[in-house]
């Protein structure tokens, strides 16, 4: 199952730059209306920069493993990340980009310790390389989660912006633990492995 784990992960991963985009172009045309815009595209902007690319680390880590990226990137993402993912969207475009700080909260919130990472290593026998961008997110998390506590604090939020963040940061939860509520078994590897 840590194959399918970690797939699960890039497909979450390759919706974050882009979702983040959205919501910073969401804030650009909030401009001037939206007392939150400006700090939270600039929040947005600068969080991208930080994300880059780190989907295509955790597919390179897929690879390492002995997946084939072509394989990993056929896979249709389930239901439960569609809607993890997909919520997102429609409320940054049809509510308020806001909401996107409560998915990012979530996501950021408990990065994975070495030894945790050590242990999935050891029980999966995947070679550590496997696990680089897992690496990197748990020394990168720490510094992303005080940033995202400082643009709360310095944001002038109102009742009604603390209950849209408060929903997606729910709605983040149940749908990522239904995404790995759902995970069966990948056969991704060339030759006979399995996961």
């Amino acid at each position: 199952m840590t194959i399918a784990f970690l797939v699960l992960l890039h497909q979450i991963m390759r919706a974050s730059v882009p979702l983040m985009q959205s919501a910073a172009g969401k804030c650009d045309q909030l401009e001037g209306t939206d007392k939150l815009a400006a700090l939270l595209g600039e929040y947005y902007r600068h969080h991208v920069s930080e994300e880059l690319h780190h989907d295509t680390w955790a597919l390179e880590d897929l690879e390492a493993a002995g997946c084939d990226p072509k394989r990993v990137l056929s896979i249709t993402p389930s239901v439960e990340v569609a809607q993890l993912v997909g919520t997102q969207y429609y409320w940054l475009h049809h509510h308020h980009p806001l909401m996107l700080l409560g998915y990012i909260t979530v996501l950021e919130a408990f990065p994975p310790a070495d030894s945790m990472i050590d242990e999935i290593r050891d029980r999966s026998g995947l070679p550590d390389s496997t696990f680089r961008t897992l690496r990197i997110h748990g020394d990168l998390d720490p510094t992303h989660s005080a940033e995202i506590d400082q643009t709360f604090d310095a944001l002038p939020l109102d009742q009604e912006h603390l209950e849209m963040v408060g929903l997606s940061v729910l709605h983040s939860c149940d749908a990522l633990a239904a995404s790995v509520r759902v995970l069966r078994p990948l056969y991704l590897f060339s030759g006979s492995k399995s996961d």
